[in-house]
């Protein structure tokens, strides 16, 4: 009884190590990773998507995803990540800003970082902060907020660059600025003046046109009546002119012309020996 007993436990020991073995001398690799075999721990080369057998108990298998990561300093659940920073002008900032990017050596990963978290750890977190802290000690408050597209490019060529591995990075993203409360009231209080300002001259300039019209107005009707006055003077001295060269070439013109204005009526006085005027009588 006990034989039969001790039998089926040897029998069913002897099952469970074959279907370990069976089960673990094979693997499948998903399309976005990438398997680093190793042999009693040291490696020995690649695996690429797909199913692949092994040697059980001897060989092992680290997956590796080459698919695009993304890590960010954000604001979330998580809690608050984001850097902070000081401008050229000392004017102390909160950065928020992720970075895109993917393994192109699996196996150097391993040998270095162990996995995706490692060198995220050990390489990449590291010389994030330190690149766009010194990007952002380039540009004072004002031209960080007026040169966005220069900042954004500045700080992900830094990164870029200070980031040599076996990954490359996609793109990184300063996905907002945030300054102090002072200096946004500051910021604030600033454009309202700009703002008055313009308000100012462009009601000055509005009156300057209005007075250069009205002043334009006055000085074309007196070059108007200038020129009336001119015209009738002209005129005038033209009649007296004729009139004058009429007298000079007839003796006769100033009897007419003192016919024409008499009103019909005789002098009541006269002077002695004077002559009715106007009358000459010939026999």
């Amino acid at each position: 009884m006990e034989s039969n007993i001790f039998g089926k436990i040897v029998g069913a020991v002897a099952a469970f190590i074959f279907i370990t073995v069976v089960w673990s001398s094979y693997y499948t690799i998903d399309q976005g990773e990438r398997g680093v075999i190793l042999h009693n721990g040291a490696m020995s080369g690649e695996s690429e998507p797909g199913l692949h057998f092994k040697t059980p108990l001897i060989t092992t298998i680290e997956k590796i995803p080459v698919t695009q990561q993304n890590l960010s300093w954000n604001k979330d659940s998580s809690g608050d990540s984001r850097m902070q920073v000081y401008t050229q002008d000392q004017q102390p900032t909160t950065v928020a800003i992720s970075i895109l990017f993917h393994v192109t050596d699996v196996s150097q990963v391993y040998a270095h970082y162990t996995n995706i978290s490692g060198l995220e750890e050990r390489l990449i977190e590291p010389k994030v902060p330190e690149q766009v802290k010194n990007v952002f000690g380039q540009f004072t408050a004002i031209s960080a907020i007026q040169d966005r597209a220069k900042l954004d490019q500045e700080v992900a060529n830094a990164v870029k660059g200070a980031i040599q591995g076996p990954l490359v990075v996609d793109s990184v993203q300063v996905q907002d600025i945030d300054f102090s409360q002072a200096y946004e009231q500051a910021v604030e209080a600033r454009m309202q003046a700009i703002v008055a300002q313009q308000q100012a001259e462009a009601e000055k300039a509005r009156r300057i046109t209005n007075a250069n019209a009205a002043a334009y107005e006055v000085t074309a009707s007196a070059d108007a009546k200038a020129h009336q006055i001119t015209v009738q003077g002209n005129a005038e001295a033209g009649a007296i002119k004729a009139r004058a060269d009429a007298l000079k070439e007839n003796s006769e013109m100033p009897s007419l012309v003192a016919a024409e204005k008499w009103d019909g009526h005789l002098p009541t006085t006269m002077p002695p020996n004077g002559t009715l005027p106007f009358l000459s009588l010939n026999h």
